[in-house]
């Protein structure tokens, strides 16, 4: 017997959901960026749902939604990482050479 759903509205879903981002999602929110991760993991919870009541467009564009702001997490992190790490040396290269300037 072939195991097909058919859902309320008629419609049955062929093949699989649409990537739904939500493991990405949970790991750019604990890692990286809270606000941006949470957005991520609010979209991908939809895809799964919204592919299972046959809301084919509306599966598509939520996976789309939990790329977009799982990504823009990620690097957004990646960026305050190396403007961190730049402000870091930069301001603590200056302050020992001020140090070694200073003739202590």
């Amino acid at each position: 017997m072939e195991n097909t759903y058919t859902s309320p509205t008629g419609f049955t879903p062929s093949g699989p959901p649409p990537k739904n981002w939500l493991v990405e999602s949970i790991l750019v929110t604990i890692f990286c960026c809270l606000p941006f991760g949470i957005a991520g993991i609010v979209n991908a919870a939809n895809v799964n749902s919204r592919w299972a009541a046959g809301d084919r467009d509306g599966a598509l564009h939520a996976s789309q939604q939990a790329g977009k702001w799982t990504k823009i997490g990620f690097f957004v992190s990646i960026a305050g990482t190396v403007a961190y790490l730049a402000f870091v040396f930069l301001f603590g290269g200056l302050a020992m050479l001020n140090g070694l300037g200073s003739g202590n």
